[in-house]
């Protein structure tokens, strides 16, 4: 029990660490000063353009928009300073409620049914949907009729999705990022695409056209969500935002954003072009990917052993709790477990983990219900008679778990841990969709940024498979270190 307290007092420490750092510590932008401290948190979904979009600016990728810029003013009337939490549409509204964000924007419409869950202020901004089909099937669909039945691209959770559901027979693709809805148009997934005027000239070209269908819609307004109950800076925003439609300043912001779009990248450029240009952020990927998968075995192990040595004691109610934890850890989806830690958590118990301490858990979390039935195989694997021996020479339990039993059991599971942390490193890419800014993050924004689907991804996966081959060949380096002295 003196293994197990250690381990759980190490355990404890490490939560206790993660909860009392600063919320804002790992977030994925900021952007102003502030002489007073204060933040001014914004939510935001940055494949938008031009409301929020990713640019590389003088080297270093910022995100920009006439959306961000409406923001600065906001804060800076507030005298804050401007942090940019960048994540899926999807996720707006829970980081909205849960008080991770003080405010969202990202071309959100003011619905009825959002707000029931948030309040809006004012329009600021009105824009109209259309129809986008590829070059090919530019006739194809004279009118909304023709949709009918038709495959329709539109993104998660936002107006277009509600236009598409009105369309009989119509097959809705519903995802986070409107790149990737266009990548459906483009690879024929999808017959065509529901998106704003505004966003879809950021993608017209030789292959991207507008159709002649228009959807029966009024213009549709956007505004800014934020979280019910704030009428403090609800009015503080209604007054910025008051103060730059009289100056005129919204659509100079509109033009500016508009021609900060229209300056694309080459779409020519190959492969290794492509990733010597961005390598600063593949290398701040690498950077957090390591750190998650490093620290999520690490606290895997800890986790994994305490668990192991719940299930092999004597009393019934620890076996019991290793045995539960296991089965449940094992039994539901990783990307489960995240949303309830990153969004359960912070709304049921108002504690708001950072995209990074939250990435950290779950990989700890669901690392240790595996390594735990690692280390019990192993365990169980050494002979029982060494067990008795150490004991009848005097040893505790505990003693003899530490210094003959775990050293034999460690060894023997080493090519086992080894398997998990390789894996782990593959499997911390599903934090990136809460906004953890690690390889397949940046992959996302190299693509956004370039408009291409193919290689960033290509440059993605030739990491991680550097990065796993290297570890697997230390590893056996190790394994046969080990290993040295059984053959004596």
């Amino acid at each position: 029990m003196k293994l197990i307290s250690r381990y759980t007092v190490m355990l404890l420490t490490f939560l206790l660490f993660l909860t009392a750092a600063a919320p804002a510590a790992f977030a994925s932008g900021t952007t102003g000063s502030s002489t007073s401290g204060k933040k001014l948190v914004l939510g935001t979904s940055a494949d938008f353009a031009p409301y929020e979009f990713h640019k590389v600016i003088n080297g270093k990728d910022e995100i920009v928009g006439f959306d961000i810029a409406i923001a600065k003013e906001i804060a800076k009337d507030l005298g804050a300073e401007l942090v940019i939490e960048d994540m899926g549409f999807d996720g707006l509204l829970p980081a909205l409620q849960s008080g991770r964000v003080d405010l969202v924007i990202s071309g959100m419409t003011p619905t009825d049914e959002r707000k029931q869950s948030i309040d809006f202020s004012d329009p600021y901004y009105k824009s109209k949907q259309v129809i986008i089909v590829r070059s090919a099937d530019k006739d194809k669909y004279p009118d909304m009729k023709a949709l009918e039945n038709a495959k329709i691209g539109v993104q998660k959770g936002s107006i277009q999705e509600t236009i598409g559901q009105g369309i009989p027979g119509a097959k809705l693709t519903s995802l986070d990022k409107i790149s990737d809805i266009v990548l459906q148009l483009q690879t024929k997934r999808v017959d065509a695409a529901i998106v704003e005027d505004t966003v879809a000239a950021g993608y017209l070209d030789d292959m991207i056209v507008l159709a002649k269908a228009v959807p029966d819609e009024e213009q549709v307004e956007a505004a800014i969500g934020i979280r019910k109950g704030n009428t403090e800076l609800l009015t503080a925003v209604n007054k910025t935002l008051e103060r730059l439609k009289s100056e005129d300043k919204i659509n100079q912001m509109v033009t500016e954003a508009s021609l900060l779009m229209a300056d694309k990248v080459n779409k020519k450029q190959n492969i290794f072009q492509l990733f010597w240009q961005y390598k600063g952020l593949y290398a701040t990927g690498i950077g957090y990917t390591l750190l998650l998968s490093a620290l999520g075995v690490f606290f895997g192990v800890i986790i994994g052993l305490i668990i192991c040595l719940f299930r092999l004691h004597n009393m019934a109610i620890l076996r019991w709790i290793g045995t539960t934890y296991v089965e449940v850890i094992r039994g539901t989806p990783m990307l489960v477990q995240l949303m309830i830690i990153y969004y359960g958590v912070s709304l049921t118990f108002g504690i708001n983990f950072t995209a990074l301490q939250a990435g950290i858990m779950t990989l700890s979390i669901n690392s240790g219900a595996y390594l735990a039935e690692i280390f019990r195989a192993g365990i169980q694997g050494v002979d029982r008679g060494q067990l008795e021996a150490a004991r009848s020479l005097g040893m505790g339990r505990g003693a003899a778990m530490r210094y003959i039993i775990l050293p034999q059991a460690f060894k023997a599971v080493l090519p086992a841990i080894g398997n998990e942390f390789v894996t782990i490193i593959k499997e911390s890419s599903i934090i990136s969709v809460i906004g953890m800014v690690d390889i397949m993050y940046q992959a996302s924004v190299v693509k956004n940024l370039t408009f291409q689907g193919l290689n960033p991804f290509i440059i993605a996966a030739a990491i991680y498979f550097v990065m796993t081959f290297i570890l697997s060949k230390l590893l056996g380096r190790l394994e046969r270190k080990l290993g040295a002295s059984d053959r004596r």
